[in-house]
């Protein structure tokens, strides 16, 4: 119950007293709001007794973490120029190695030194095989062959002509042909010639084949038939213009180095092989004449040279 003449202000609570001022602020009579939780000045406790630790700004962060990255790429950069410089030092390294041995052995090679037995035999079969091209036509067919007739004379061969280079198969006959072109016949070399009393007519042939193996295993093929071999050459104005298949009396073949060296002869005045009889032909000079020229063109194809170099560089070591 309220007390008469004092009035009530429903409801509102008396409010407590400000604390007092402290060196006179704030003044007397003015109200001091009071301090909400968590409002700054004062600090609000942490349940349990723990203190809040301040975080550290993301800027920071992101800064140590380039510089780990950056740090890392350095290293991993310089592990690589490591590692290629260790590999291109061992590629250098072995590229010399090479090179010094390359150029040793090349010392040794070039180097004057003796020829072997095996080589010297090398370098005289080469010479052989390379005659037939190497050497002019005047040593290959001489102008002039020097040989023996019946009697023990000393008689004279003269080359009449030359025939142009033909394949094996056309200079010679089909069944001789065929053998040569089986064992890689190169060419035909042929050149007729006559004797002292221009009498005989002798058509001289040299087959080229590959090398001595090829020619001793056509040699073994061919056909043994007289009346087949190299074919004749005929040269018009001369004493062999009548020199043809059907006058051919006997053929026959020289083996040497890689070259088959044929021959065939006949008589100058055209007779043909069925008009003589079989004893003429044995008892005549005709026959031995052919092998004798065929013979002396065979034995120059076929001789060592003068000369084999001793060393690899001439004759000093």
């Amino acid at each position: 119950m309220s007390k008469p003449g004092r009035p009530q202000e429903p409801g509102r609570r008396p409010q407590a007293s400000a604390p007092p001022a402290r060196d006179g602020w704030p003044p007397p009579g003015s109200r001091t709001p009071p301090r909400s939780k968590g409002a700054p000045g004062r600090r609000t406790p942490v349940p349990g007794g723990t203190r809040r630790v301040r975080a550290w700004p993301a800027a920071g962060r992101d800064r140590l973490a380039v510089e780990r990255v950056e740090l890392a790429t350095l290293e991993q950069g310089i592990r690589f120029r490591a590692i290629f410089l260790t590999l291109m030092g061992i590629i250098l390294a072995i590229g010399a190695s090479d090179v010094l041995a390359g150029a040793a052995g090349l010392f040794r090679e070039t180097a004057a030194r003796p020829l072997t037995s095996a080589e010297q035999a090398r370098y005289i079969k080469d010479d052989i095989a390379g005659r037939w091209h190497t050497w002019s036509t005047d040593l290959v067919f001489p102008v002039e062959l020097q040989y023996i007739g019946l009697g023990r004379t000393q008689q004279y061969a003269r080359r009449v002509g030359l025939a142009p280079e033909v394949s094996c198969r056309s200079g010679v006959d089909a069944p001789t042909g065929s053998v040569l072109a089986q064992y890689g016949c190169r060419t035909l070399l042929r050149a007729s010639y006559v004797d002292q009393s221009s009498t005989f007519v002798i058509t001289v042939g040299i087959a080229v084949l590959r090398d001595e193996e090829a020619r001793i295993a056509a040699t073994a093929q061919l056909p043994v038939d007289d009346r087949v071999g190299v074919r004749p050459v005929a040269f018009p104005g001369t004493a062999t213009e009548l020199f043809g298949a059907a006058q051919r009396q006997r053929n026959g073949w020289v083996p040497v180095g890689p070259y088959v060296v044929f021959s065939t002869a006949g008589y100058s005045d055209g007779r043909t092989r069925e008009s003589i009889p079989r004893e003429e032909i044995l008892h005549s000079e005709l026959w031995p004449t052919a092998q004798a020229v065929a013979g002396r063109i065979a034995r120059a194809l076929g001789d060592e040279p003068s000369a084999v170099p001793q060393c690899t560089q001439g004759n000093v070591c």
